[in-house]
C-alpha cells in the first residue's frame, strides 16, 4: 500500500521548488531539482512566486557579497572591491535587470508617442539615455558599496549587498499588481497578476530580511526607511509608467529594481558617512 507525503513535508517541498524558480528565473544560477514538486524545465509563473521573491534576491545576492567581503578581508581597497562585486552580480543575473532600466529609459526618453516608446524598448540597441542610466547606476551602486565598506567595514557592506538586492526586487512584483500591462502581446500580460496573500507575503519577507540584515549595523529607523523608500520608488514608478505607456512592461520591472536598490543603498550609505 502507497502512502501519500506527509502535509507539511510536502507544503515545505512546495515551497522550496517556488524558492528554486524565482532562483532560476532572476539569475543564471544552476540549481539542483529540489524535490518531486520542482520542475526546472516548467516556465516559471512571476505571480504564483511572488512571495519567494525577497528570498531568492538574497540568495542571489551570496556571490556578490562573498566576493566583497573577500576582496576587502584580502586588503583590497573599498573602491576595486566593489566593482568586482558588482561585476560578478552583473554576471549573476546576466544583467537582466540594467537591460531593463536602458530600454526604459531609452523608451521614456527618446519617444514622442506610446507605440513609439514600446517600439524603443523592444529594440535590444541601448541609446544614450540607456547607456546613461546604466552608467549613473552602477556608479552610484559601486561608489555606495565603497562608503559602506570604508566606514563600517566588510560586514556592513556584506549585509547591505544581500538586503538590497533582496528588498528591491519586491517592487517589480508590486508593479504587476498595481499597473496593467502596457502590451496585450507582452511578457508582462501574458504573466498575469500575483495574489494579494502573495504580495503581502513578498513584503512581509523583505522587511524581515531587511531588519535582520540592516538594523544590527545601521539602526532600525534606517532599516525601515531604506524598505519605505522602495515602496516610494515603486508608487512613483507606476504613475511614470502608467503616464509614459500606459502600463508596465518587463523592462519597466527591471528599471523598478535598479531605482529601488539605488534608493536603498541610499539610505544605508548616508548613515554610514
Amino acid at each position: 500500500m502507497q502512502h501519500s507525503p506527509h502535509p507539511l513535508a510536502d507544503a515545505l517541498l512546495k515551497r522550496l521548488a517556488e524558492i528554486a524558480a524565482a532562483v532560476r528565473f532572476y539569475s543564471r544560477l544552476p540549481m539542483p531539482r529540489l524535490g518531486p514538486a520542482d520542475d526546472p524545465a516548467a516556465p516559471p509563473s512571476l505571480p504564483q512566486l511572488a512571495w519567494a521573491v525577497p528570498i531568492a534576491g538574497a540568495l542571489i545576492a551570496l556571490p556578490g557579497a562573498l566576493v566583497l567581503a573577500t576582496a576587502l578581508a584580502a586588503g583590497l581597497a573599498a573602491l576595486p572591491a566593489s566593482a568586482l562585486a558588482v561585476a560578478v552580480q552583473l554576471a549573476v543575473t546576466g544583467a537582466l535587470h540594467e537591460d531593463g532600466l536602458a530600454d526604459t529609459f531609452d523608451g521614456f526618453g527618446g519617444g514622442w508617442g506610446r507605440e513609439r516608446k514600446l517600439e524603443i524598448m523592444r529594440d535590444s540597441r541601448i541609446g544614450a539615455f540607456g547607456a546613461a542610466a546604466i552608467v549613473m547606476a552602477l556608479m552610484l551602486r559601486v561608489t555606495m558599496f565603497a562608503a559602506i565598506a570604508g566606514r563600517l567595514g566588510a560586514g556592513a557592506a556584506f549585509t547591505a549587498f544581500i538586503a538590497g538586492q533582496s528588498a528591491s526586487r519586491v517592487g517589480g512584483v508590486a508593479l504587476l499588481a498595481m499597473v496593467p500591462p502596457a502590451r496585450r502581446d507582452g511578457a508582462a500580460a501574458a504573466v498575469g497578476r500575483p495574489r494579494t496573500q502573495d504580495l503581502a507575503a513578498a513584503f512581509f519577507a523583505a522587511v524581515v530580511i531587511t531588519l535582520v540584515l540592516v538594523a544590527p549595523r545601521f539602526g532600525v529607523l534606517a532599516a525601515l526607511v531604506a524598505a519605505a523608500l522602495i515602496a516610494l520608488v515603486t508608487v512613483a514608478m507606476a504613475f511614470w509608467c502608467d503616464h509614459q505607456i500606459g502600463g508596465q512592461t518587463g523592462d519597466v520591472l527591471g528599471a523598478d529594481q535598479q531605482l529601488s536598490e539605488i534608493a536603498f543603498l541610499l539610505v544605508l550609505a548616508t548613515v554610514a558617512g
